[in-house]
Protein backbone atom coordinates (compact mmCIF):
# COMPACT_ATOMS: atom_id res chain seq x y z
CA UNK A 1 0.00 0.00 0.00
CA UNK A 2 1.37 3.38 -0.89
CA UNK A 3 1.56 6.60 0.92
CA UNK A 4 0.71 8.31 -2.23
CA UNK A 5 -2.93 6.02 -2.37
CA UNK A 6 -4.26 8.93 0.46
CA UNK A 7 -3.45 12.37 -1.22
CA UNK A 8 -6.01 14.76 -2.24
CA UNK A 9 -6.52 18.36 -3.27
CA UNK A 10 -7.10 20.91 -1.02
CA UNK A 11 -7.08 24.62 -1.38
CA UNK A 12 -4.88 26.67 0.47
CA UNK A 13 -7.70 29.02 1.49
CA UNK A 14 -9.54 26.00 3.17
CA UNK A 15 -7.46 26.17 5.58
CA UNK A 16 -8.24 27.16 9.14
CA UNK A 17 -6.23 29.93 10.04
CA UNK A 18 -8.05 31.19 13.26
CA UNK A 19 -11.26 29.49 15.69
CA UNK A 20 -14.49 30.22 15.50
CA UNK A 21 -15.76 32.49 17.65
CA UNK A 22 -18.40 29.97 18.71
CA UNK A 23 -16.58 26.58 19.29
CA UNK A 24 -20.06 24.76 18.56
CA UNK A 25 -20.58 26.40 15.53
CA UNK A 26 -18.59 24.51 13.04
CA UNK A 27 -19.45 22.31 10.33
CA UNK A 28 -20.06 18.64 10.15
CA UNK A 29 -20.45 15.95 7.59
CA UNK A 30 -21.72 13.26 8.98
CA UNK A 31 -20.53 9.87 6.97
CA UNK A 32 -22.55 6.50 7.66
CA UNK A 33 -19.97 3.57 6.66
CA UNK A 34 -22.28 0.94 5.12
CA UNK A 35 -23.75 3.29 2.51
CA UNK A 36 -21.43 5.84 1.98
CA UNK A 37 -24.25 8.61 2.15
CA UNK A 38 -23.18 11.85 3.08
CA UNK A 39 -25.34 14.56 4.78
CA UNK A 40 -23.77 18.31 5.68
CA UNK A 41 -25.06 19.22 9.30
CA UNK A 42 -23.81 21.43 12.41
CA UNK A 43 -21.85 20.14 15.05
CA UNK A 44 -24.19 21.99 17.42
CA UNK A 45 -26.34 19.02 16.07
CA UNK A 46 -24.40 16.09 17.43
CA UNK A 47 -25.38 15.32 20.75
CA UNK A 48 -29.25 14.23 18.67
CA UNK A 49 -26.61 12.11 16.34
CA UNK A 50 -26.00 10.14 19.63
CA UNK A 51 -27.83 6.88 20.61
CA UNK A 52 -28.97 6.81 24.05
CA UNK A 53 -26.62 3.92 24.87
CA UNK A 54 -23.74 5.47 23.30
CA UNK A 55 -20.53 5.63 25.14
CA UNK A 56 -18.43 8.78 24.10
CA UNK A 57 -15.04 8.05 25.34
CA UNK A 58 -12.76 11.83 25.37
CA UNK A 59 -8.91 12.37 25.17
CA UNK A 60 -8.43 14.51 28.73
CA UNK A 61 -5.05 15.36 27.59
CA UNK A 62 -4.10 18.89 27.63
CA UNK A 63 -1.46 21.23 25.63
CA UNK A 64 1.12 23.19 27.31
CA UNK A 65 3.28 25.93 25.78
CA UNK A 66 5.48 23.37 24.20
CA UNK A 67 7.21 25.90 21.53
CA UNK A 68 10.89 28.00 23.18
CA UNK A 69 12.48 30.43 21.33
CA UNK A 70 15.97 31.09 22.55
CA UNK A 71 19.88 31.45 21.62
CA UNK A 72 22.62 29.08 21.20
CA UNK A 73 25.12 29.66 24.45
CA UNK A 74 27.48 32.71 23.97
CA UNK A 75 25.03 34.81 21.84
CA UNK A 76 23.65 37.83 23.05
CA UNK A 77 20.49 38.52 23.80
CA UNK A 78 18.77 41.13 21.12
CA UNK A 79 15.97 43.51 21.48
CA UNK A 80 12.44 41.37 20.67
CA UNK A 81 9.37 43.40 19.15
CA UNK A 82 6.46 43.36 21.91
CA UNK A 83 3.76 43.41 18.93
CA UNK A 84 5.19 39.85 17.90
CA UNK A 85 8.06 38.33 19.81
CA UNK A 86 8.18 34.89 18.73
CA UNK A 87 8.36 36.10 15.06
CA UNK A 88 10.99 38.63 16.10
CA UNK A 89 13.25 36.43 17.86
CA UNK A 90 13.43 34.05 14.86
CA UNK A 91 13.91 36.58 12.35
CA UNK A 92 17.24 37.61 14.51
CA UNK A 93 18.80 34.37 14.21
CA UNK A 94 16.96 32.98 17.47
CA UNK A 95 16.85 28.77 17.85
CA UNK A 96 13.68 27.46 18.06
CA UNK A 97 12.87 23.98 20.42
CA UNK A 98 9.43 22.20 20.15
CA UNK A 99 9.37 19.74 23.02
CA UNK A 100 7.48 16.87 22.63
CA UNK A 101 8.23 14.17 25.18
CA UNK A 102 9.62 14.24 28.47
CA UNK A 103 12.34 11.40 28.64
CA UNK A 104 11.13 9.92 32.17
CA UNK A 105 9.89 11.89 35.72
CA UNK A 106 12.50 14.03 35.92
CA UNK A 107 11.02 16.87 33.82
CA UNK A 108 15.14 18.18 32.96
CA UNK A 109 15.26 15.82 30.11
CA UNK A 110 13.27 15.83 27.43
CA UNK A 111 13.07 14.75 23.39
CA UNK A 112 12.79 17.41 21.33
CA UNK A 113 12.86 18.72 17.52
CA UNK A 114 15.23 21.94 16.71
CA UNK A 115 15.29 24.47 14.08
CA UNK A 116 17.65 25.37 12.25
CA UNK A 117 18.23 21.50 13.11
CA UNK A 118 21.85 21.07 11.29
CA UNK A 119 23.23 24.29 12.95
CA UNK A 120 22.96 22.48 16.80
CA UNK A 121 25.11 19.83 17.54
CA UNK A 122 25.96 17.95 20.80
CA UNK A 123 27.41 19.44 23.74
CA UNK A 124 25.83 23.08 22.71
CA UNK A 125 24.22 24.92 25.32
CA UNK A 126 20.71 26.81 24.57
CA UNK A 127 19.46 29.54 26.42
CA UNK A 128 15.46 30.82 26.59
CA UNK A 129 14.09 33.89 28.03
CA UNK A 130 16.31 37.30 27.71
CA UNK A 131 17.78 36.59 30.74
CA UNK A 132 18.69 33.08 29.91
CA UNK A 133 16.09 31.64 33.00
CA UNK A 134 16.16 28.26 31.36
CA UNK A 135 19.31 26.45 29.99
CA UNK A 136 19.89 23.35 28.21
CA UNK A 137 22.38 20.99 27.30
CA UNK A 138 22.12 18.92 23.97
CA UNK A 139 22.62 15.12 24.57
CA UNK A 140 21.91 13.51 21.46
CA UNK A 141 21.71 14.36 17.68
CA UNK A 142 18.80 12.57 15.51
CA UNK A 143 17.28 12.79 12.15
CA UNK A 144 14.90 15.60 10.55
CA UNK A 145 15.75 18.13 13.86
CA UNK A 146 15.47 15.11 16.65
CA UNK A 147 17.25 15.98 19.79
CA UNK A 148 17.49 15.08 23.05
CA UNK A 149 18.28 18.00 25.68
CA UNK A 150 18.77 18.23 29.35
CA UNK A 151 17.46 21.39 31.30
CA UNK A 152 19.63 22.61 34.36
CA UNK A 153 17.51 21.76 36.97
CA UNK A 154 15.34 24.72 38.83
CA UNK A 155 12.45 25.66 41.50
CA UNK A 156 9.89 25.05 39.07
CA UNK A 157 10.56 24.03 35.54
CA UNK A 158 6.91 24.11 34.05
CA UNK A 159 6.32 27.41 35.77
CA UNK A 160 8.96 29.09 33.50
CA UNK A 161 8.03 26.54 30.61
CA UNK A 162 4.42 28.29 30.95
CA UNK A 163 5.89 32.03 31.46
CA UNK A 164 8.27 31.70 28.36
CA UNK A 165 6.67 29.13 26.23
CA UNK A 166 4.71 29.50 22.98
CA UNK A 167 1.40 27.49 22.47
CA UNK A 168 2.59 24.99 19.32
CA UNK A 169 0.05 25.76 16.53
CA UNK A 170 1.10 23.55 13.63
CA UNK A 171 2.84 24.56 11.20
CA UNK A 172 -0.01 25.10 8.41
CA UNK A 173 -1.27 28.09 10.81
CA UNK A 174 0.56 30.82 9.19
CA UNK A 175 1.33 32.96 12.65
CA UNK A 176 2.54 32.77 16.22
CA UNK A 177 0.44 32.22 18.79
CA UNK A 178 -1.79 34.88 20.42
CA UNK A 179 -2.78 35.11 24.07
CA UNK A 180 -6.34 33.70 23.01
CA UNK A 181 -4.70 30.35 21.77
CA UNK A 182 -3.68 29.34 25.12
CA UNK A 183 -7.75 28.85 25.61
CA UNK A 184 -8.66 27.99 22.06
CA UNK A 185 -5.87 25.39 21.26
CA UNK A 186 -7.32 23.40 24.17
CA UNK A 187 -10.67 21.42 24.94
CA UNK A 188 -13.02 22.42 27.81
CA UNK A 189 -12.37 18.83 29.22
CA UNK A 190 -8.39 19.12 29.19
CA UNK A 191 -7.18 18.16 32.54
CA UNK A 192 -3.97 16.11 32.16
CA UNK A 193 -0.91 18.32 31.00
CA UNK A 194 1.28 16.40 28.23
CA UNK A 195 0.08 17.35 24.97
CA UNK A 196 2.07 19.32 22.63
CA UNK A 197 -0.62 19.43 20.15
CA UNK A 198 -4.31 19.60 20.72
CA UNK A 199 -6.91 16.40 20.12
CA UNK A 200 -8.63 18.46 17.77
CA UNK A 201 -11.87 16.93 17.65
CA UNK A 202 -12.55 17.85 20.85
CA UNK A 203 -12.35 21.51 20.41
CA UNK A 204 -16.09 22.10 19.27
CA UNK A 205 -16.97 20.96 22.54
CA UNK A 206 -19.17 23.47 24.95
CA UNK A 207 -19.97 23.26 28.16
CA UNK A 208 -23.97 23.60 26.66
CA UNK A 209 -23.18 20.15 24.02
CA UNK A 210 -21.48 18.21 26.77
CA UNK A 211 -24.81 18.84 29.27
CA UNK A 212 -27.13 18.05 26.31
CA UNK A 213 -25.28 14.60 25.75
CA UNK A 214 -25.40 14.04 29.65
CA UNK A 215 -29.14 14.94 29.69
CA UNK A 216 -29.79 12.53 26.60
CA UNK A 217 -28.62 10.16 29.29
CA UNK A 218 -25.83 8.91 27.21
CA UNK A 219 -22.47 7.84 29.31
CA UNK A 220 -19.14 9.30 28.76
CA UNK A 221 -15.63 8.29 29.74
CA UNK A 222 -12.28 10.06 30.10
CA UNK A 223 -9.08 8.76 28.71
CA UNK A 224 -5.88 10.35 28.01
CA UNK A 225 -3.16 10.25 25.02
CA UNK A 226 -0.28 12.60 25.26
CA UNK A 227 -0.07 13.71 21.71
CA UNK A 228 3.71 13.81 20.70
CA UNK A 229 5.65 13.24 17.10
CA UNK A 230 3.65 9.63 16.94
CA UNK A 231 0.72 11.51 15.72
CA UNK A 232 2.03 14.39 13.99
CA UNK A 233 5.30 13.25 12.47
CA UNK A 234 4.88 13.07 8.65
CA UNK A 235 5.17 10.16 6.73
CA UNK A 236 8.37 9.47 5.01
CA UNK A 237 7.98 6.46 2.99
CA UNK A 238 6.51 5.23 0.31
CA UNK A 239 5.27 2.35 1.61
CA UNK A 240 2.75 2.63 4.04
CA UNK A 241 3.97 -0.76 5.87
CA UNK A 242 7.34 0.50 6.50
CA UNK A 243 6.13 3.87 8.49
CA UNK A 244 7.24 3.64 12.82
CA UNK A 245 5.44 5.96 15.03
CA UNK A 246 7.15 7.06 18.02
CA UNK A 247 5.50 5.99 21.57
CA UNK A 248 3.29 8.32 22.95
CA UNK A 249 2.23 8.04 26.79
CA UNK A 250 -1.13 6.80 27.38
CA UNK A 251 -3.03 6.01 30.04
CA UNK A 252 -7.09 4.08 30.67
CA UNK A 253 -8.04 4.91 34.58
CA UNK A 254 -9.95 1.84 36.27
CA UNK A 255 -13.29 4.09 36.36
CA UNK A 256 -12.77 4.39 32.67
CA UNK A 257 -12.22 0.98 32.38
CA UNK A 258 -15.08 -0.07 33.83
CA UNK A 259 -17.31 2.66 31.71
CA UNK A 260 -15.58 0.63 28.66
CA UNK A 261 -15.66 -3.29 29.20
CA UNK A 262 -19.17 -2.59 30.53
CA UNK A 263 -20.59 -0.91 26.90
CA UNK A 264 -18.26 -3.67 25.14
CA UNK A 265 -20.34 -6.12 27.07
CA UNK A 266 -23.29 -5.41 26.39
CA UNK A 267 -22.81 -4.68 22.45
CA UNK A 268 -23.33 -0.73 22.76
CA UNK A 269 -21.84 1.45 20.48
CA UNK A 270 -18.30 3.16 21.67
CA UNK A 271 -18.12 6.53 19.95
CA UNK A 272 -14.44 7.69 20.13
CA UNK A 273 -13.80 11.58 20.20
CA UNK A 274 -10.51 11.76 17.81
CA UNK A 275 -8.30 9.54 16.25
CA UNK A 276 -5.89 9.74 19.59
CA UNK A 277 -9.02 8.26 21.65
CA UNK A 278 -9.61 5.96 18.97
CA UNK A 279 -5.83 4.98 19.12
CA UNK A 280 -5.53 4.59 22.89
CA UNK A 281 -9.34 2.10 22.79
CA UNK A 282 -7.42 0.31 20.30
CA UNK A 283 -3.99 0.06 21.47
CA UNK A 284 -5.69 -1.00 25.42
CA UNK A 285 -7.46 -3.96 23.23
CA UNK A 286 -4.76 -5.08 21.43
CA UNK A 287 -3.06 -5.95 24.83
CA UNK A 288 -5.70 -8.40 26.00
CA UNK A 289 -6.74 -11.95 24.34
CA UNK A 290 -10.13 -11.31 25.11
CA UNK A 291 -10.27 -7.54 23.42
CA UNK A 292 -11.19 -5.52 26.89
CA UNK A 293 -9.08 -2.81 28.22
CA UNK A 294 -7.63 -2.91 31.45
CA UNK A 295 -6.58 0.11 33.74
CA UNK A 296 -3.08 1.43 33.02
CA UNK A 297 -0.32 3.88 31.91
CA UNK A 298 1.48 2.44 28.92
CA UNK A 299 3.17 3.41 25.71
CA UNK A 300 1.50 3.26 22.52
CA UNK A 301 2.89 2.99 19.19
CA UNK A 302 0.35 1.59 17.25
CA UNK A 303 -0.29 2.36 14.07
CA UNK A 304 -3.97 1.74 12.44
CA UNK A 305 -4.22 1.56 8.50
CA UNK A 306 -6.77 0.06 6.00
CA UNK A 307 -7.08 -3.66 6.64
CA UNK A 308 -6.71 -3.00 10.62
CA UNK A 309 -9.86 -4.83 11.88
CA UNK A 310 -11.66 -2.50 14.95
CA UNK A 311 -11.94 -4.02 18.13
CA UNK A 312 -13.45 -1.33 20.35
CA UNK A 313 -14.09 1.35 18.35
CA UNK A 314 -17.72 1.95 17.02
CA UNK A 315 -18.22 6.07 15.87
CA UNK A 316 -15.65 8.00 15.44
CA UNK A 317 -15.85 12.14 15.54
CA UNK A 318 -12.76 13.30 13.67
CA UNK A 319 -11.78 16.57 11.95
CA UNK A 320 -10.16 16.31 8.32
CA UNK A 321 -6.57 16.12 8.31
CA UNK A 322 -3.55 16.49 6.29
CA UNK A 323 -2.95 14.41 3.02
CA UNK A 324 -0.90 11.53 3.08
CA UNK A 325 -0.73 11.52 7.17
CA UNK A 326 -0.96 8.26 9.83
CA UNK A 327 -4.87 10.36 11.10
CA UNK A 328 -6.02 10.23 7.53
CA UNK A 329 -5.00 6.87 7.03
CA UNK A 330 -6.75 5.82 10.50
CA UNK A 331 -9.94 7.35 8.88
CA UNK A 332 -9.74 5.38 6.22
CA UNK A 333 -8.86 2.20 7.85
CA UNK A 334 -12.67 2.53 9.87
CA UNK A 335 -14.78 3.87 7.41
CA UNK A 336 -13.05 2.69 3.69
CA UNK A 337 -10.57 4.65 1.57
CA UNK A 338 -13.03 5.40 -1.05
CA UNK A 339 -15.68 6.76 0.74
CA UNK A 340 -13.10 8.90 2.84
CA UNK A 341 -11.29 10.50 0.07
CA UNK A 342 -15.20 10.76 -1.58
CA UNK A 343 -16.29 12.28 1.65
CA UNK A 344 -13.23 14.60 1.76
CA UNK A 345 -13.68 15.96 -1.90
CA UNK A 346 -17.49 16.31 -1.12
CA UNK A 347 -16.08 18.72 1.91
CA UNK A 348 -13.70 20.55 0.10
CA UNK A 349 -16.61 21.33 -3.04
CA UNK A 350 -18.56 22.41 -0.12
CA UNK A 351 -16.02 25.05 1.24
CA UNK A 352 -15.47 23.14 5.00
CA UNK A 353 -12.84 24.47 7.11
CA UNK A 354 -10.10 22.19 6.78
CA UNK A 355 -7.70 20.62 10.27
CA UNK A 356 -6.84 21.94 13.32
CA UNK A 357 -9.05 25.05 13.51
CA UNK A 358 -11.56 23.66 11.29
CA UNK A 359 -14.46 21.77 10.56
CA UNK A 360 -15.38 18.26 11.88
CA UNK A 361 -16.71 14.66 10.64
CA UNK A 362 -19.12 12.07 12.36
CA UNK A 363 -18.02 8.41 11.16
CA UNK A 364 -20.67 5.92 12.22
Amino acid sequence: MFVSDFNYQLPPELIAQEPLADRAASRLLSLDRPSGKQRDAWFCEFPDLLRPDDLVVFNDTRVFPARLYGRRGGQKSQPVSPRNPAASEFLQGRIEVLLTRQVSQDPNEWECLVHPGRKIGIGERLLFGDAGELEAEVLTRGSFGERRIRFRPVADFFALVDRLGHMPLPPYIRRTDLPGDRDRYQTVYARERGSVAAPTAGLHFTPEILSRIHARGVETAEITLHVGLGTFQPVRVERVEDHKLHREICQISPQAEGSINRALAAHRRVVAVGTTSARTLEYFASQSADRTVQAGTREADIFIYPGYEFRVVGALLTNFHLPQSTLLMLVCAFAGKDRVLEAYKHAVAQRYRFYSYGDCMFVE
